[in-house]
């Protein structure tokens, strides 16, 4: 009997795990009075039935998705993905009997789940599996108390008080002073509780059902719950932090802990609350593992500004963020606002003429003032918004300042000094930092130290980009060389983060039972991938460095899908079948880039190495062109960005009078898909056959 397809499956289970995790998220059924946090209603949530037969496809996908839930970017909560059967229930979102034609159409379950949903949900995924909590604090609140818990009833009353002002809006200052008091007493008076200003059981769960009813947590519409931290400018507290520890120096770490997971498979996302527990303690240690710390779980003086570096880069990637698209002005919310209150912070303190702000996530009166400053201080419209070129200068200048490029009062890319080797001081790390960043973009442009010191290495990496930009090739840096460095840099750097195949390790002679390093953990991951495609590879038990009997049973399952001698030994036969085939299915998912169905800008830089849809929506519209203009160069529709595509965008970008990078920013991507329109292509921004 035939069953759904898989994509459809995947999207269906994702969902019915989200919309569960929304119930226990916004404590849903305990604010109402319940004793349970979940039903067994069809009615209201999954039902579950005991002993009933499951199909093994969907004992297999539950396995692969049990700790993956749906969000949207930006939001805290698991989405309230409200689903329905669509034939004999019709419902405002996603239809059960919907997401098999799209499934057959080719859609992903990512894309599903958006095609219903928008293009803001995404895929998270927790290691942070454990006993469903109360959030209540098990102990009332009353004036004078002080910690998370006050802070939470503070926020809450806050935001209701956006629909009920008669309540007062009390200060966010984690500590139940008068103002809390008498806000405490509106709300109870209001909902006809005990009007004693003291936040017990009932109390506590009643703000929370206003709450999440006001904001729509549990609604398609919801308002959207932020990450809750108080972003400083990354200064030590002074005070050592360790299993049980609170307050909001733990706040601030849970919060660099949760970005930097993101980015970090290694590290595990933590709930930002304030409280560090296990979980913390466990995160932690992964970082400090990962940066070559000492591997205690505490956060000590070291691993504090390790963390706050590491967090640093991981925002700033290797060229920025990628403007989010739309222009930010008083009333606007969110992480992106919370991204520009950062970088204002970061300018305050290095240029005395800018006023610092609160980073709070909330576009009000004192951001628009300080973005104004910021504006007429560097020369820009002085309107109070953060359009494009706002956006851009502020991530310039909040990079620099965070990565100790300029000293106080210098801007970005001014030149001060004629540099060489014995130099030292902030100009050289600027070169050096530039020169880093290039390295990234170009293979043949040799990578530096950022320390500040003008050594041979550096002049070298200078002599490479001369000779590379018809520059006199001399390893000294002036004005011009200076401003070509700076130019070049700052342009990639707006075209947000970049987006490249990783380098495949070497291999050492052979993998076996027993070894370990970075060779292991990257078959591992490999391994991994290919499983979660491949249904003949079985996955590692776990991603480590260590060889073990786990992934010696994937490398046998592996080797026999892919016809090799079943040995469980990794050698170069194996080892360049693996990689080879990792490759070809990165090229061809569209979950590995953004996919660009209308030939939408995918946020980040496309260069060399660079693979995914991405990549062959270039080389769609360069052939487009190759078809029309005699003097351009046909290229292999691969989705892989190899040297011959790369020398056809130089040709491109040359004729358009853009900088020949050779590099797909966000200016050469929309000349280019300008440029195959007029050329006559107008299906292939869509994947589609002319």
């Amino acid at each position: 009997m035939p069953t759904w397809p898989e994509e459809a499956l995947r999207a269906n289970i994702l969902a019915q795990i989200s919309l569960t995790l929304n119930r226990i998220y916004t404590e849903w059924y305990p604010s109402r009075g319940f004793s349970f946090n979940i039903t067994g209603s069809p009615s209201y949530d999954q039902a579950y039935v005991e002993g009933r037969t499951v199909f093994a496809v969907m004992e297999r996908l539950t396995a692969e998705l049990f700790s993956t839930f749906v969000r949207r970017s930006g939001d805290a909560e698991p989405y309230f993905t409200e689903y329905c059967d669509g034939k004999l229930v019709t419902c405002a979102g996603m239809k059960q009997w919907g997401t098999v034609d799209r499934a057959n159409e080719g859609m992903s379950a990512l894309q599903i789940l958006r095609y219903y949903y928008g293009d803001r949900v995404q895929l998270a995924t927790t290691s942070n599996l454990a006993d469903i909590p109360e959030s209540y604090p098990g102990s009332p609140l009353r004036p004078g108390s002080t910690g998370t818990a006050v802070s939470i009833l503070q926020k809450q009353l806050s935001r209701i008080a956006k629909d009920y002002p008669a309540f007062g809006k009390p200060t966010l200052n984690g500590t139940f002073d008068d103002a809390t008091e008498a806000s405490v007493r509106a709300f109870q008076k209001y909902f006809s509780l005990t009007v004693d200003g003291i936040v017990g059981r009932a109390t506590w769960y009643k703000i929370s059902y206003i709450y999440v009813s006001v904001k729509d947590l549990a609604e398609l519409t919801s308002e959207g719950e932020e990450f809750d931290a108080v972003v400083s400018a990354g200064a030590w507290p002074g005070v050592v932090l360790r299993q049980g520890s609170t307050g909001v120096p733990v706040e601030q770490v849970q919060f660099w802990l949760s970005g930097l997971a993101q980015f970090d498979s290694s590290i595990p996302s933590v709930n930002v609350d304030g409280a560090y527990g296990s979980a913390t303690q466990s995160a932690v240690r992964a970082f400090q593992r990962s940066a070559g710390l000492t591997v205690d779980g505490v956060v000590g003086q070291n691993t504090w500004e390790a963390l706050y570096a590491a967090w640093v880069r991981a925002m700033s990637d290797v060229g920025g963020t990628a403007w989010p698209g739309t222009v930010l002005r008083t009333g606007a919310r969110g992480n992106d606002v919370r991204t520009v209150q950062f970088w204002l912070l970061l300018a305050a303190g290095n240029y005395s003429a800018l006023s610092s702000v609160t980073v709070d996530g909330i576009f009000g009166s004192a951001t628009a003032s300080a973005v104004t400053a910021f504006q007429r201080y560097f020369g820009l419209t002085a309107d109070g918004a953060v359009g494009h070129a706002t956006w851009n200068k502020l991530q310039e200048v909040g990079i620099a300042v965070a990565n100790n490029l300029v000293d106080p009062g210098v801007a970005p890319g001014q030149f001060v000094a004629t540099l060489q080797v014995g130099s030292s001081g902030t100009p050289v790390r600027a070169v050096q930092y530039w020169l880093r960043l290039l390295s990234a973009y170009y293979s043949e442009q040799p990578t530096v130290t950022v320390d500040g010191v003008f050594g041979q290495a550096t002049r070298a990496a200078v002599i490479a980009w001369q000779q590379r930009t018809g520059l006199t090739a001399d390893g000294i840096v002036g004005r011009v060389t200076w401003q070509s460095l700076y130019t070049t840099a700052t342009t990639l750097a707006a075209s947000g983060s970049l987006a490249t195949a990783r380098v495949i390790p070497a291999l050492p002679e052979t993998l076996s039972p027993g070894d370990e390093g970075p060779a292991v953990l990257w078959l591992s991951r490999t391994l991994t991938f290919l499983a979660a495609w491949l249904e003949a590879i079985r996955p590692p038990e776990e991603e480590s460095e260590s060889f073990g009997d786990g992934l010696e049973a994937s490398v046998r399952s592996a080797q026999d899908a892919f016809g090799l001698p079943e040995t469980g030994v990794v050698d170069a036969d194996d080892w360049a079948v693996f990689n080879a085939a990792a490759l070809a299915l990165l090229t061809a998912t569209p979950l590995t880039a953004r996919p660009e169905p209308e030939g939408v800008w995918p946020g980040h830089a496309l260069t060399r190495g660079s693979a995914g849809p991405a990549v062959l929506q270039v080389q769609r519209w360069l052939n487009a062109l190759a078809a029309v203009w005699i003097e351009a160069q046909f290229v292999p529709e691969s989705g892989y960005l190899d040297e011959q595509t790369e020398t056809a965008l130089q040709s491109f970008q040359f004729r358009a009078g853009l900088t020949p990078l050779g590099i797909v920013d966000d200016i050469t991507w929309t000349r280019l898909q300008d440029a195959a329109a007029l050329a006559g292509c107008t299906a292939c921004g869509t994947g589609e056959e002319e």
